[in-house]
């Protein structure tokens, strides 16, 4: 029998010296597992994505051959899987097709080009009909239109090969891709001509985004871009579309806009912060526009007097060249009333450059000759006030020089109740006129303290007029006041520095009844020489000198020279 010390210690199991090996070996597998999954994957994706090339580049050229019945050029093509199928493309490039010559391009001119677009995608949605994509980003669209004669070659050949609109209608069901949104950063509208060796008219945009791409639908867009023109922003969003390649000016085309900050200044010989808003409608070469403009400082540099102009408009808009119609402007200057009509074309100025050829139908009143004098005139104040109606042609073609050397102005004018703020001028009107009656007395005690206690006289004005090259020539002008009737010729120049008016003078008091004293007598003899045609005294009249200076006088010394004109002839 032992004893119970010599009995053996209760079991325990040794410690393994090879489990820290087990799992070592265990990450290793794992490790390795992980590496061939990802091997696997990485040989998967390149599969994927060496097939997803042709695919994808087969899918936009369909699709972009088919939307706009076009050969497609896209020589740069790169795919990365990177959060999704990145896809970057270069130059891209679209022919239209001569279909009367098949195989053949009716121009060297792509209708439409991109320095570059980028999208990213899904893999799933490779496989989705049409391919669903989010966002495009475009840079360096160019948009061409082609000539009349190309735009007739398409047509033609569209008519003999039977692709009319069923067989565009039924291409736009197989395009294959859908965009959710296209951003566009620059592009440009560049309108081709017929004319040899004339530059192409060119739109510039800074940007565009276009929203539901690729449904044979309107889109719609988002556009801002900067007129050079008067130089200022143009926001406006709408719906565009479908756009019609052979026929552009046929696409349809509605939204609103806002012209900010336009500084007319860049125009020569105008000035002024313009703003614009309003709304169009139609298609691209025949948009119906309604808006208003806001002018606080309108200016011409002749007048150099800013002046509130605010105007409503109604027009049609040829948005292919830029041509506008004016059905009609209808304008408040100060406190006239201006409405006009007419048209903004484009046309070849001086120099073989093309700029806007303005030509105009307008109509003033009720309104104050003053406000027409203080934007037009450097005199300030005015030379006078007065109640004006007038009718006139406006022809302002293109050029280098300033608005007021190049406008060309014709018509007729009425100014009724006239009075001069110069006090010499009105101290004459006044004399004249009470001279006129055969009150002498009374005109030499307002000759030697000019200003009566009571109103000034007032004068009615009418006649036709021609305002060429800042200078203001005066036809058949009448010229009414108390006992006086005058039929004057003559030129004014805009900057005030010379008068230079010759006419006649019909006046309700005899020659001698004009002056006092011993002179009276010494005329009464001639009375009846002056005393022709109904009137008391016919003799010619005149006003010379300058704007500060002006003189108006009896031409007593050339009445042989005067042409008597005949009352009834005058318009009243």
């Amino acid at each position: 029998m032992q004893r119970d010390d010599d009995q053996a210690p209760p079991f325990r199991a040794p410690q393994s010296p090879a489990s820290p090996r087990r799992r070592r070996r265990f990450w290793t597998v794992l490790s390795f597992i992980l590496l061939g999954v990802g091997v696997t994957f990485f040989l998967t994706a390149s599969i994927l994505l060496h097939r997803a090339m042709p695919i994808l580049r087969a899918r936009v050229i369909n699709t972009l051959s088919t939307r706009f019945d076009s050969r497609v050029e896209l020589p740069e093509l790169d795919i990365h899987l990177w959060r999704g199928v990145e896809v970057t493309g270069k130059r891209l490039k679209l022919y239209p097709h001569a279909l009367d010559r098949p195989g053949a391009d009716l121009s060297d001119q792509p209708i439409f080009s991109v320095g570059e677009f980028r999208f990213r995608t899904q893999v799933w949605d490779l496989l989705r009909s049409p391919m669903y994509i989010g966002h495009v980003q475009l840079t360096d669209l160019q948009v061409y239109r082609p000539t009349g004669a190309e735009r007739e070659r398409l047509r033609g050949a569209a008519a003999r090969q039977g692709r009319e609109a069923n067989a565009v209608a039924a291409h736009r069901n197989k395009i294959e891709i859908y965009v959710d949104e296209l951003l566009i950063d620059r592009a440009q509208l560049v309108l081709g001509t017929d004319r040899p060796g004339k530059v192409p008219l060119q739109f510039n945009i800074q940007g565009m985004e276009l929203h539901e791409v690729g449904r044979g639908q309107p889109m719609r867009f988002h556009a801002t871009l900067v007129n050079p023109k008067p130089l200022g922003n143009i926001d406006s969003t709408g719906y565009f579309g479908p756009f019609d390649v052979h026929e552009p000016g046929t696409s349809p085309v509605r939204g609103d806009y806002s012209f900010s900050h336009a500084d007319l200044h860049t125009i020569k010989g105008i000035g002024g912060l313009l703003s614009s808003t309003g709304r169009y409608a139609g298609r691209l070469d025949q948009i119906t526009v309604d808006g208003q403009t806001d002018t606080p400082d309108f200016s011409l540099d002749s007048g150099a007097h800013p002046m509130p102009l605010h105007t409503r408009f109604h027009a049609i808009v040829d948005g292919l060249n830029g041509n506008t119609y004016l059905q009609p402007v209808d304008a408040m200057l100060l406190h006239s009333h201006i409405l006009a009509t007419g048209a903004v074309t484009r046309a070849l100025q001086p120099g073989g450059q093309f700029g806007r050829h303005v030509q105009l139908d307008i109509r003033v009143g009720p309104g104050d000759i003053a406000d027409m004098l203080r934007v037009a005139v450097k005199t300030q104040p005015p030379v006078m006030h007065g109640a004006l109606r007038l009718a006139a042609r406006l022809d302002l073609p293109p050029g280098p020089a300033r608005v007021p050397a190049r406008m060309h102005l014709k018509g007729r004018f009425l100014i009724q109740q006239a009075t001069f703020t110069n006090e010499k001028t009105q101290a004459a009107v006044d004399q004249l006129s009470l001279r006129s009656q055969g009150l002498p007395r009374e005109a030499n005690a307002l000759r030697k303290a000019p200003g009566p206690p009571g109103a000034p006289i007032q004068s009615d004005l009418q006649g036709d007029f021609t305002l060429d090259q800042a200078r203001l020539t005066l036809m058949g002008l009448h010229y009414t006041v108390p006992g006086a009737d005058v039929a004057l010729d003559g030129i004014y120049s805009l900057d005030g520095s010379k008068f230079d008016f010759h006419g006649t003078a019909r006046l309700d008091a005899k020659l001698s009844h004009l002056v006092t004293g011993w002179r009276s007598l010494l005329l009464k003899p001639v009375d009846p020489f002056f005393a022709r045609h109904g009137a008391g005294t016919e003799v010619p009249f005149t006003i010379t000198g300058t704007r500060a200076e002006p003189k108006f006088g009896l031409a007593l010394g050339n009445h042989a020279k005067a042409h008597p004109a005949d009352p009834a002839s005058q318009p009243h």
